[in-house]
């Protein structure tokens, strides 16, 4: 089994003394485990950080076992953020909910050109918490659990729509949840259009939303709590007034 796609460093582990497990979001493989011969070198460290892109040669023997891989770095990486410590936990907070969330060798080609996308504007430190937000909704509708905000789930109107039910997924507008709005969701405006501005709470709102839908139908049935380098970053932006 032999391979060549771009792909961004989700993680990577040491394996041995000398080479490390690196898991990879591929554009045309998705997300896929390789050992990385030298891994552990410190020329190597940088090709491994969360977020570095890559071209990656991969070889195994057969498609049921773990591969080699040789990666080769494209632009600068995670080191163009290294004065920005709040941009750089978002960056490993994104690779962690990918390398939760995304089954082994299944294609997410939109996935993956949704975390480019993050990539690219985290240098936009007004801007990046909302694309995340997105790129956590992108997900989970890549994988089968996508809300639907196109209309109230209750009266189907179309304006006014300010929460989503935990339930179903399913937008709600101002009138028909008010009387329910201590179970209902937020749902902040910056989701419904990208000409819609960002209000105090919004980016907040946002990652209470995804966060719940994550843990609900991702995580626990993994039995897994939501990554820690995503409450971290939470706390973080809190500490910073951005939530």
């Amino acid at each position: 089994m032999e391979w060549e796609d771009d792909a961004f460093v989700l993680s990577a582990r040491a394996f041995g003394e000398t080479g490390a497990i690196v898991e990879l979001l591929t554009e045309h493989h998705g997300r896929f485990a390789a050992h990385v011969a030298g891994g552990a070198s410190r020329r190597m460290k940088p090709v491994l950080q969360p977020g570095a892109q890559v071209v990656a040669q991969y070889r195994a023997r057969s498609s049921d076992q773990l591969g080699g891989a040789t990666l080769e770095p494209v632009g600068e990486g995670p080191s163009a953020l290294f004065d920005d410590p709040l941009a750089l936990a978002g960056l490993a907070a994104a690779a962690s909910v990918a390398v939760g969330a995304l089954p082994e060798r299944e294609p997410q080609p939109g996935v993956f050109l949704a975390f480019g996308a993050l990539v690219q504007t985290l240098a936009l430190t007004d801007l990046w918490p909302a694309v995340f937000v997105k790129f956590e909704a992108g997900l989970l509708e890549a994988l089968g659990f996508g809300m639907d905000l196109s209309r109230c789930g209750a009266t189907g109107a179309t304006d006014d729509l300010i929460y989503v039910s935990p339930r179903t997924g399913r937008a709600v507008s101002r009138g028909a949840g008010e009387p329910y709005k201590d179970r209902l969701l937020r749902l902040p405006p910056f989701l419904l259009g990208a000409q819609a501005g960002l209000q105090a709470g919004d980016i907040g709102d946002g990652f209470a939303l995804t966060g719940a839908f994550l843990q609900r139908h991702v995580f626990d049935p993994l039995n897994r709590p939501l990554p820690p380098a995503r409450v971290w970053l939470l706390d973080k932006l809190r500490d910073a007034n951005r939530l």
